[in-house]
């Protein structure tokens, strides 16, 4: 990894875990404050000017988690109480930490694998809720400089691919080619993904199964030669890694397709840009080759789609609309995206993809997706 020093190897990672014990131990014994230093890393920052220090790469500055520290108000609250004292949260974070390394270890040393939620069943009193393990984990990868594939915690995986695409897993063939417009889960482990091999034209992301699922009824991929895959919503980390995976291997043009509404091109940035709770590992699951297919808000006027088409943005939309304006690679990398999303803004107005359905059930995989690809109407 660019910026890091990635660290696959257990025995190593095992060495780093006993270390970081070990100096927090020695600090106790000595009667010094304790502390944890962790490299922060960010993807995007609210600064317009383009003079940001922000980077897919490298991190961005030191976080100092101790005992004297005042606050910690942005950690705060995934423990669930905004009135605890430094050294309260720091006792509860460093439990966090070491309850979590704990069973880390026992998988290297094991060769064994867990997902985040195992984990947080071990200890489900003292962690509280989900989110809190999540975060403890990201903080272990930054602290150990790996991603968290090396430690055998390994994602629940929930996305769909189909089309022109045959590979192998762990040895297994999936050969998508065979039946193009059959769903196959997409693989949770990437290091077990080879011999990628396809003749598709291009891959084709969509944010919902349903949308999916209609592209399968109407023989999409074998109609138009293409892969599609769905993350079912936000991505996960496999979909992230393995569409990552597909467009580093085949050279492929990928476009994404979501509605036009503050989730989904939340949803859209994520693909290409990455998101900020993992922007450790944002080169390993960004896709900058990613262009926006639809649909715009532009589109509703475009394709003349009639009022009852129409839902109003919420104040909780405008709101998150608003922050999404300020990120800088919107204005660095992707100005005409913030253009669509100021119209979004202005009309204060929001549509679904399966509102392109007015005019026919298939319009959306016989016109609009077919169409906007030949002529390069997308983004």
């Amino acid at each position: 990894m660019a910026g890091r020093i990635s660290i696959s190897n257990p025995s190593d990672l095992l060495h780093k875990i006993k270390g970081f014990v070990r100096s927090l131990l020695e600090d106790l014994s000595s009667n010094r404050s304790p502390s944890i230093a962790l490299d922060r890393y960010r993807n995007y920052c609210s600064d317009p000017s383009g003079n940001c220090s922000c980077s897919y790469d490298l991190p961005n500055g030191k976080e100092i988690i101790s005992i004297e520290k005042k606050t910690h108000a942005r950690r705060l609250e995934i423990y669930q109480d905004h009135h605890v004292t430094s050294f309260s949260f720091f006792v509860l974070y460093t439990d966090v930490l070491l309850r979590v390394l704990v069973i880390i270890q026992q998988l290297l040393q094991e060769n064994k694998h867990s997902s985040k939620r195992d984990i947080y069943y071990t200890h489900p009193a003292v962690f509280a809720e989900q989110a809190v393990v999540d975060h403890a984990i990201n903080d272990i990868c930054i602290l150990l400089k790996c991603s968290c594939h090396h430690l055998n915690v390994v994602p629940v995986g929930k996305g769909l691919v189909m089309g022109w695409l045959r590979f192998a897993e762990a040895g297994r063939k999936n050969c998508c080619i065979r039946s193009p417009n059959t769903a196959y889960p997409i693989p949770v482990c990437i290091e077990d993904v080879e011999d990628v091999v396809s003749v598709a034209n291009y891959i084709l992301v969509v944010e919902k199964e349903s949308v999916f699922q209609r592209l399968a009824n109407d023989k999409f991929c074998e109609n138009n030669r293409c892969i599609v895959i769905t993350g079912r919503g936000y991505p996960d980390v496999p979909t992230r890694r393995f569409l990552h995976h597909l467009v580093e291997q085949l050279h492929l043009p990928v476009y994404c397709l979501v509605d036009s509404d503050p989730y989904g091109f939340d949803i859209l940035t994520t693909y290409r840009f990455g998101s900020m709770q993992m922007a450790y590992d944002a080169k390993l699951m960004r896709v900058p080759e990613i262009q926006w297919l639809g649909v715009f808000p532009s589109d509703f006027e475009e394709y003349h789609l009639p009022d009852r088409c129409r839902l109003h943005l919420t104040p909780e939309d405008k709101r998150k609309v608003e922050a999404m304006l300020s990120r800088c690679y919107l204005h660095k990398e992707a100005p005409q995206w913030r253009l669509e999303l100021e119209i979004m803004l202005r009309k204060g107005v929001k549509f679904e993809i399966e509102a392109l359905s007015v005019y026919s059930i298939s319009f959306l995989s016989k016109e609009y997706i077919p169409v906007k690809i030949q002529h390069g109407k997308h983004m």
